[in-house]
């Protein structure tokens, strides 16, 4: 339900700017001569949602950051395809209602379309993305004296949409700062022993700073 709340006003977003996106949605030119910027800087990606075991236990997960690095290509100066992902990997404590249960390693990454509002050449532009994600956990682990002591716990790959909003300040013709919001919203399989004891829903915001290039 949050995302598709997000994904209407997103689209909502686009909507106010319905000449300009008609008009350069098909052309295939650039005023700058650019058609490539890559962006690194560091995320924080908080969890949204609860895992619950049965009805009475619920394992949450504590946010974390990590390096993450983009390529976008751009059709043109308003439209264009992003590549984003975790540049190494987001570290979560696994909580239950008595405390720390384990830890678990995750690692998303993403491809999206975006679409830039304002000339290139402006100082502030936002931007608006929906794309497809996966987020890889690894490394997961428990509590030797935790509710899951002596099983062994798996998480399996999430995947679902992604919904972006962001804004880049231009620094110089090359080079901007970025900051970006980024909801994920997707399920996966937490097993225990091998077995699926339930459908994890992490579904995290994940809130970004960086500098990018353009070229």
């Amino acid at each position: 339900m949050r995302f598709k709340t997000l994904s209407l006003a997103l689209l909502a977003g686009l909507a106010l700017a319905p000449t300009a996106f008609a008009q350069d949605a098909f052309s295939t030119e650039t005023s700058t001569g650019k058609r490539f910027a890559v962006v690194g800087g560091i995320a924080l990606a908080e969890p949204t949602e609860n895992t619950w075991i049965g009805d009475s236990q619920r394992l949450e997960m504590d946010g974390s950051d990590a390096a993450t690095l983009s390529a976008s290509w751009y059709v043109n100066d308003h439209v264009a395809v992003e590549a984003w992902g975790a540049a190494n990997r987001f570290g979560h404590r696994v909580n239950g209602a008595n405390g720390k249960l384990g830890s678990v390693d995750s690692q998303p990454y993403a491809l999206s379309g975006q679409y830039h509002f304002r000339p290139a050449d402006s100082l502030v532009r936002p931007f608006v993305g929906l794309g497809y994600y996966e987020q890889n956990f690894s490394d997961e682990s428990v509590e030797a004296s935790g509710g899951l002591a002596g099983q062994r716990l798996g998480v399996e790959t999430a995947k679902g949409a992604m919904a972006t909003a962001g804004v880049d300040v231009e620094l110089s013709p090359s080079w901007f700062a970025r900051a970006d919001v980024r909801y994920l919203n997707g399920n996966s399989d937490l097993e225990i022993d091998g077995q699926k004891v339930a459908e994890a829903k992490v579904n995290p915001v994940i809130l970004g700073v960086g500098i990018g290039a353009r070229f």
